[in-house]
């Protein structure tokens, strides 16, 4: 079996707002959260159910969980993103069809970053002004936006691979 090509890839001017952009919400996310700890009250939300009504409740210090596994996360795809040779691809990666193969593959891994440090986020801040009764949950809507977010672009850049097979 051929090993597929490296190939470094060099990030154009969208990769690199992407990736400031992804930087730079981890850095609001952080201090969003650590700027609201001291006014949250003892009980906060853990958990919300299917329509975004609060579930479980747990004590304040957990608010710091959503903020240390989405930098893990980040994290971790950042890391591998720096390898798109290793990434499971649904075509035969050739020498001449890997570069952009890749470029597809690590544009989509740098946008689902921002959107999933986003995503957290946003339940973060919701759970914020849950806490401090200012609102009564994530919302209806908050499922199928979150939804939209991840499977809108992954499609996006499917459909592109598939484009550049033939």
């Amino acid at each position: 079996m051929t090993k597929p090509p490296q190939i470094k890839i060099k990030l154009n001017l969208f990769d690199k707002i992407i990736e400031a952009l992804g930087y730079i919400t981890l850095i609001v996310f952080w201090l969003m959260t650590i700027v609201s700890f001291c006014s949250l009250p003892e009980s906060i939300p853990l958990h919300y159910n299917a329509i975004g009504e609060a579930d479980s409740y747990s004590q304040k210090t957990s608010i710091f969980l959503l903020p240390i596994i989405g930098t893990l996360l980040f994290t971790i795809l950042t890391i591998i993103n720096k390898s798109p040779e290793n990434f499971n691809y649904n075509i035969k990666i050739t020498e001449e069809n890997a570069l952009k193969q890749y470029i597809i593959a690590t544009k989509m891994i740098r946008l689902l970053k921002v959107i999933v440090v986003a995503v957290f986020l946003m339940i973060n801040y919701q759970t914020i002004q849950i806490a401090k009764e200012n609102t009564s949950g994530l919302g209806i809507w908050f499922l199928p936006l979150v939804l939209s977010m991840i499977f809108i672009p992954v499609g996006y850049y499917t459909f592109k691979s598939y484009q550049l097979k033939k």
